[in-house]
């Protein structure tokens, strides 16, 4: 039986909206861990559609994987351990957290590690979303927030990006006059694409009271355009969570690293949803990463040549697309994108999905320059 809430945390819940019936059902969460029902992404759906799994021969570049995978200095610093492997070692989990307290200029208390980033994502909702208190994202948008704040009662308000793609943060703080989360991740997801610093700030100085800023920065590393990140707004203590992860550029999604970054009054709120330790191997292979000379300039630049080749031969041959700044980008089928998808599944080409308010098109993700290749030879075939 999962545990009982505390009773400050009964209040706490009351005060913002929850009933008590829906007790029961928080404190299942509060010991879910990685099985709380809305947990992985969508694209896990079209492994379990796929009979056998994904041939080992196949083209995989459906779920903004790097296939570079982690570095020699990660791959050794996780070789190292696993013989220490029968030992919690809480202590690497304490020395990730003050590598990146010192890299970034935060107090140590500002970071906060966890598996992945999709795991606090989850739980800043949780945190600050209830019936009361509602979910603002862009359209189309990663959807996992959504999925969090519709499982407690929250309402979800999808705003379209802008004409340039971008989050239209002018809409989304006008979306929900009681906001308790609008979240931003920067390069989008699923499009790729930017959205300014001025305008985060304009979010953050313009949000309805009472709610926080969920930029979630997965996709920083790969961009040449966006040279600073945010985690100066969380030293200057201001309403927002920066959320980081070691699955995209680092290339340790099978590794789950990542880490949230905000006030410490901010990040207390996500820890009544957490529990265990994290897994030693993920610690100190994104510890090493980070202190890997030259690693992120080298991988965006291989990540975005190969990028840059797929979109010249996109723009040669006609074919419609948004250009992009990370390791993805949408594809317009010009038909319905589920039919584009499964042509090139006969080709061994397993593409990305479909988000609803965009039916045409699917995500590609930037696989190695073989694979891309293999990847425009069959494109030219489906679309013909």
């Amino acid at each position: 039986m999962p545990q009982a809430l505390a009773i400050h945390e009964q209040a706490e819940l009351l005060r913002r909206g929850f009933s008590r019936r829906a007790f029961g059902r928080l404190a299942r969460l509060v010991t879910a861990g990685a099985t709380l029902p809305f947990y992985n992404e969508p694209a896990l759906a079209q492994y379990s559609m796929i009979p056998g799994g994904i041939p080992p021969d196949a083209v995989k570049i459906n779920a903004n994987e790097n296939p570079l995978g982690p570095c020699p200095e990660a791959a050794d610093a996780i070789y190292n351990v696993v013989k220490k492997g029968g030992r919690y070692l809480y202590e690497e989990t304490f020395t990730f957290a003050r590598t990146v307290a010192e890299m970034e200029g935060l107090r140590p208390e500002y970071v906060q590690p966890f598996a992945g980033s999709s795991d606090p994502l989850h739980r800043t909702v949780l945190a600050f979303c209830s019936p009361t208190r509602g979910f603002v994202v862009a359209d189309p948008g990663y959807e996992a927030g959504g999925r969090a704040a519709s499982y407690v009662g929250a309402r979800v308000s999808s705003v379209p990006l802008t004409k340039d793609y971008a989050h239209d943060v002018r809409a989304m703080v006008k979306a929900d006059p009681d906001a308790g989360v609008i979240y931003i991740c920067n390069p989008n997801n699923p499009t790729g694409t930017l959205t300014a610093r001025a305008d985060i700030e304009w979010a953050l100085a313009n949000k309805p009271a009472g709610s926080i800023i969920l930029l979630d920065e997965a996709y920083i590393h790969l961009s040449k355009a966006l040279t600073e990140n945010c985690a100066d707004l969380v030293a200057k203590d201001k309403d927002i969570i920066v959320l980081r992860t070691f699955s995209k550029l680092y290339g340790m999604a099978g590794l789950r690293a990542g880490l949230a970054l905000g006030r410490l009054d901010l990040l207390s709120k996500l820890r009544m949803y957490q529990a265990g330790a994290l897994p030693v191997t993920a610690m100190v292979g994104a510890r090493a990463s980070l202190e890997a000379k030259n690693l992120v300039p080298e991988r965006r630049k291989i990540i975005g040549d190969v990028r840059e080749d797929v979109f010249e031969f996109l723009d040669k041959h006609n074919i419609s697309f948004i250009r992009s700044d990370s390791n993805c980008f949408m594809l317009d089928a010009k038909r319905p994108a589920e039919e584009f998808i499964r042509a090139m599944r006969d080709r061994k080409i397993y593409v990305g999905r479909v988000w609803p308010s965009w039916p045409t098109y699917s995500r590609i993700t930037i696989g190695t320059k073989e694979e891309m290749q293999k990847f425009k030879s069959a494109l030219v075939e489906v679309m013909a």
